[in-house]
């Protein structure tokens, strides 16, 4: 047994043991209350009043009621916009040291949202929170001791006036401490290489120097990934270049629909943590093995709130109205979606991050990732989410037993007829007529609102399948490729029709 990965593995175990079981809606309160008497001498503490809230009885009420909803350009026209000419003391106190940058799933110009130092310290305390939680696993001494690939976007990060900016991934792996430079691979070199096609190569091409306990990053990205290392070694598996592969942490969007497709690249089992790192901060990460949810991180620099996820609180561009109510921690329902909005140590305040999530259990704060507001399709009273859809995906998969790793659709008008028309990146060769009638039955059965519009406006399904690849070039086509990116699962008429046409060339 490897003498390093003991002590590591025995100092993991005891902290574990000394960590005490903690109050989430307290911590919550607490955080919050640091937030507002931090950022109270702020030009937007001083407008909404971070004073006054704070002499309040109930301070979350009243900071509800004070402040707006924010959106990313409502945050940026009205605040945002300030920092980035050089401004201090905007919506957080000081100047930001980082822009993080987010296309999102628009394919437009990046969103540039600040992160100070005391997000970059946020950041990296739920990490050491997460390693700790790796004391609830059952993983061997020697794990310890191997190396980690994280793969995420360059950590060459831009400089722009007086800022430096990249996507979050590399902002992080750019700030990495000291004693866990020796464990973190493809390394500082490799990992300033922009070009993704590039960098992954070199990797493919340095993979056996390497001994790899554990992988972490997207997915998609991912997978492509070892399939360029295990084509470039000509190997069966991930596993005959790392035989100790034994950890996979994913992150950024939800892993099951990629599970499939990635368990074929392995010759062995291994343990998958989900992770939910943002540009926004780290806002979950799974706590222990018998569950695929996540622990909201309550202590550590962001306040959330819940919007319950219902038509009428959704504009039709995803936006939430601001009628809508929104709640506590304290007060949330297991199994209900919500709207996630955030507040932060980075000047974010009531911000809606555009995902959506579940509990699964309140008492541990634990949720599950169910969609993108963006994402909900409502065409002809359909009501679908994004869970939903992987739901019946899933379904299909196991009929079929294919793999449906990415997908994407719009409600599409045929003869003055509604008909849903999905994209499904496959490898299989499946009647698309068969795939039609099978998805549609499997929607049925997800969504009782879906089963009700399929017997009135809504006429159909229709299915095209397409490689997985195709959907991996669309993103790079929006220069995304190996960057944080959520693909678009449902699609407005205009960009379905661009989507279209990158398809048929």
């Amino acid at each position: 047994m490897a003498i390093l990965g003991a002590i590591i593995k025995s100092a993991i175990d005891l902290k574990g043991s000394f960590t005490s079981e903690t109050d989430p809606v307290k911590e919550q309160e607490e955080v919050l209350k640091q937030l507002l008497e931090k950022a109270s001498a702020t030009a937007f503490g001083t407008y909404y009043g971070f004073e006054q809230i704070l002499q309040s009885d109930d301070i979350q009420k009243a900071f509800s009621e004070a402040i707006p909803y924010y959106d990313y350009i409502k945050m940026r026209d009205m605040w945002w916009s300030r920092t980035e000419k050089g401004l201090k003391n905007i919506t957080w106190p000081g100047k930001p040291s980082y822009f993080a940058l987010s296309s999102g799933t628009t394919g437009k110009s990046s969103k540039r949202i600040p992160v100070t130092d005391e997000m970059i310290t946020a950041i990296r305390d739920a990490g050491i929170q997460q390693v700790s939680a790796l004391s609830n696993f059952d993983l061997p001494s020697d794990f310890f001791e191997k190396e980690i690939m994280m793969l995420g976007s360059s950590t060459d990060l831009q400089e722009r006036d007086e800022f430096l900016e990249g996507e979050i991934s590399g902002i992080s792996a750019s700030n990495i401490p000291f004693w866990f430079q020796g464990y973190y691979k493809p390394g500082e070199d490799i990992s300033k290489i922009d070009d993704w096609d590039e960098r992954v190569q070199t990797i493919a091409e340095r993979a056996k120097t390497w001994d790899i306990g554990a992988l972490s990053g997207i997915p998609s990205w991912m997978e492509l990934m070892m399939k360029k290392v295990i084509e470039y070694h000509k190997a069966d598996s991930i596993h005959d270049v790392w035989p100790n592969l034994q950890v996979y942490t994913s992150g950024g969007v939800a892993f099951q629909p990629y599970e499939k497709s990635f368990r074929k690249l392995l010759n062995k089992e291994v343990t998958v943590i989900d992770t939910y790192l943002a540009s926004e901060g780290f806002i979950a990460f799974q706590q222990r093995p018998d569950t695929t949810s996540m622990k909201l991180v309550t202590d550590n620099g962001i306040y959330f709130e819940f919007v319950p996820f219902k038509p009428e609180y959704i504009n039709e561009d995803g936006s939430i109205s601001q009628e809508a109510p929104s709640i506590p921690l304290s007060e949330v329902k297991k199994d209900q979606d919500y709207v996630l909005i955030m507040s932060s140590v980075s000047g974010a305040w009531r911000y809606i991050i555009g995902d959506t999530i579940a509990f699964t259990d309140i008492e541990r704060a634990e949720i599950k990732i169910t969609g993108r507001t963006k994402f909900f399709l409502n065409v002809v009273g359909s009501q679908l989410s994004v869970n939903k859809m992987d739901t019946a995906l899933r379904e299909l998969e196991q009929q079929f037993d294919i793999e449906i790793p990415e997908f994407t659709l719009a409600a599409v008008k045929i003869k003055d007829e509604f008909y849903h028309h999905w994209y499904l990146g496959t490898e299989a060769s499946i009647d698309a007529e068969q795939l039609s009638s099978a998805l549609d039955e499997a929607l049925k059965g997800a969504n009782k609102n879906y089963k009700v519009a399929r017997s009135k406006a809504l006429k159909g399904v229709k299915v095209t399948t397409v490689a997985p690849d195709v959907f991996y070039e669309w993103n790079a086509k929006s220069k995304k490729k190996g960057g944080q990116v959520k693909m678009a699962r449902v699609m407005n008429e205009e960009k379905f029709a661009e989507w279209e046409d990158f398809v048929k060339g």
